[in-house]
């Protein structure tokens, strides 16, 4: 069974929450190696708990110590790898970070690494809310796709800068966004 259930198998589309999951998947396995058997057995004990839970990876918040991992449970942390044992606090705070939450707790947008390194700034959003959930730079509407299209076409960085107003910065980590999602 997948650990993640997108919305659409048949034509292959995720939703903004599955991507949400997809970005909490790849924090857990490659940050912290956890292996997928760990994941999996987590995510069933999780919808165990919660029937009603249908973006578990996106809903919960989680936590790691070496290759385990725990929930928050009423103020404390219960490990799903090892038969709910009480463990020790140490989050996935750079990727968790990365995703601002409604106050209830829904994932509400997700700054993407624009570099392989988790130190990346927040100048990248995607927000289901903002240009139909497509790579934006943060506080705008302007798409990072369009800013690629037009380097590649020959533009510089500071032309685009200035033609859309924006300091240079926040073209070259929409432009490090693109090359790395292309990759």
């Amino acid at each position: 069974m997948p650990v993640i259930r997108i919305a659409d198998p048949d034509q292959g589309m995720m939703s903004f929450m599955d991507f949400i999951e997809a970005h909490v998947l790849s924090a857990i396995r490659r940050k912290h190696e956890v292996k997928l058997e760990t994941i999996r057995a987590a995510v069933t004990r999780i919808q165990q708990q919660n029937p009603d839970s249908k973006h578990p990876l996106a809903e919960v918040q989680f936590a790691t110590v070496g290759k385990q991992l725990f929930i928050e449970e009423v103020g404390r942390l219960v490990s799903l790898s090892s038969e709910g044992q009480l463990g020790l606090r140490a989050c996935l705070e750079d990727y968790l970070d990365r995703i601002d939450r409604e106050p209830s707790g829904i994932a509400a947008r997700l700054f993407p690494f624009s570099r392989k390194t988790t130190d990346a700034p927040k100048k990248v959003t995607i927000d289901p809310r903002v240009a139909f959930g497509r790579p934006v730079i943060t506080g705008t509407s302007i798409p990072t796709a369009a800013i690629h299209e037009r380097w590649r076409a020959g533009e510089s960085l500071l032309e685009i800068a200035q033609d859309y107003d924006r300091p240079p910065e926040d073209i070259d980590e929409a432009l490090r966004w693109e090359t790395l999602r292309a990759a």
